[in-house]
């Protein structure tokens, strides 16, 4: 069995010991960028990596990009390798940000071929809410060769994407809160407000009250009523820096809704060029 969307701490838990299996802590935080490496030492997943948003999973800033470019795919195509990740295992990705962080991670296997990965609903959370083991021991890792076969049509750029909304060939969707698409407050990047033409859907709607994924047949409904006719594969996602997008993504593919893209440099680069239109409101 591959589990490729969603998989359940019950049944992680059953395989902690297969070798095939390769378990990933996404654990990051935006405002303390070491947190996570600090909670993933003070006790994480048995058998669990750590793999750092800003260091593994995305590249330098430039005056150009987002805040969370890219990674370079040959480097991170060594990182998987050295954390033992071949091409036929099985990884699960985690977070405490219910899947925030993780779906990063499982949308940039995913670009480079690698369709068995997985992110475990509830993340942390609820692998503790269930009693289910944690540790502060370093996992004895194998290194193995991970070869990308990398899908460079997975995301669109600035222009790709001001291109499409001019010619109504995409629905674009915003995963940020509210408040931040429509321009009343930002926390983060210097100028606020969002892409005109852009849907917003903050990705939070995706998780029930108890941080677990809603069911596949709701998030359907859902996103079907956010993207009425629009065939899946001209939906794009996007958020403030292509990171919490991803779940968005995430929840379309656990959906049945197969094949939607990421705008992978998102407001923080569209912002960038002050050619660029911005909406409020």
């Amino acid at each position: 069995m591959n589990y490729t969307t969603l998989i359940s701490a019950e049944i992680l838990n059953q395989q902690l010991n297969n070798s095939n299996w390769v378990i990933v802590d996404c654990r990051f935080s935006l405002t303390d960028t070491e947190a996570g490496a600090k909670a993933y030492r003070h006790g994480h997943i048995p058998n669990a990596r750590y793999a750092h948003l800003d260091k593994d999973l995305s590249s330098a800033i430039t005056d150009f990009t987002g805040r969370h470019p890219l990674p370079d795919f040959a480097i991170l195509a060594k990182k998987l390798g050295n954390w033992g990740i071949t091409n036929n295992a099985q990884v699960v990705a985690y977070d405490d940000a219910g899947g925030a962080f993780a779906g990063r991670l499982w949308w940039l296997l995913r670009c480079m071929g690698h369709d068995k990965v997985a992110v475990l609903d509830g993340g942390i959370k609820q692998w503790q809410k269930l009693g289910l083991p944690i540790t502060t021991a370093l996992p004895t890792v194998k290194p193995a060769t991970f070869r990308p076969y990398l899908n460079d049509t997975a995301w669109l750029n600035a222009l790709q994407v001001q291109n499409s909304l001019a010619r109504k060939s995409i629905c674009l969707i915003d995963a940020r809160t509210p408040n931040r698409y429509r321009g009343e407050q930002e926390p983060i990047d210097p100028v606020a407000g969002h892409v005109p033409g852009a849907l917003n859907r903050t990705f939070q709607l995706n998780l029930d009250s108890n941080g677990l994924f809603l069911s596949a047949d709701k998030l359907h409904e859902q996103f079907k009523q956010l993207i009425g006719n629009t065939s899946p594969q001209h939906v794009v996602h996007m958020c403030g820096s292509g990171v919490t997008a991803c779940h968005n993504l995430l929840a379309m593919e656990h959906a049945g809704l197969s094949g939607s893209k990421l705008y992978a440099g998102s407001w923080s680069e569209w912002i960038r060029n002050k050619n660029r239109p911005v909406a409020t409101g």
